[in-house]
């Protein structure tokens, strides 16, 4: 696996993308595949890294000295990226997975073609039924415009040709 700092040309956004290989990253670029998780923006490139290298098997971790200027109050602070989270978080989270999966199993995944389903079920152009799909935010607000209900999931879902 290679981890790719990816940013959207739209908005700036910077996001983290997992990938097989270069190759992989590059063929789901040329694709169109690739979009912003923050604004749904396609024109997603790559942004500046740090390389991440492992120093020698010889040398000895370098020590950090705090700032002569770092009295104790503002001294830096370990931090993660990794929060903890409570655990009626957890119990929440798990309580609403389930909820969304219970409503996602009544409901036809129509990929990135909802919006135009959407429309087709309001004017009345197709039968009736709960649809769930991917919509830009564009699209998203389209619809609202035109009095067309489109809420956005609480949770990720996999497209069902994704899953194992």
């Amino acid at each position: 696996m290679i981890v790719f700092d990816l940013i959207c040309a739209d908005e700036e956004h910077r996001f983290e993308g997992w990938f097989g290989s270069s190759k992989d990253y590059e063929d789901q670029q040329n694709r169109g595949l690739l979009d912003c998780p923050l604004c749904g923006c396609t024109n997603i490139t790559k942004a500046a890294m740090a390389p991440n290298l492992g120093r020698k098997g010889n040398q000895q971790p370098a020590v950090a000295k705090p700032a002569a200027d770092q009295s104790e109050g503002n001294a830096a602070k370990p931090v993660s990226n990794k929060p903890v989270v409570p655990a009626e978080y957890r119990e929440i989270i798990g309580k609403l997975a389930k909820a969304q999966e219970k409503l996602l199993a009544s409901s036809e995944w129509v990929g990135d073609k909802f919006a135009s389903r959407a429309r087709d079920i309001h004017y009345g152009d197709a039968d009736e039924k709960p649809i769930h799909g991917t919509a830009s935010q564009d699209e998203v607000a389209e619809l609202v415009e035109e009095g067309i209900a489109a809420l956005a999931l609480p949770l990720p879902v996999l497209p069902p040709e994704s899953k194992n």
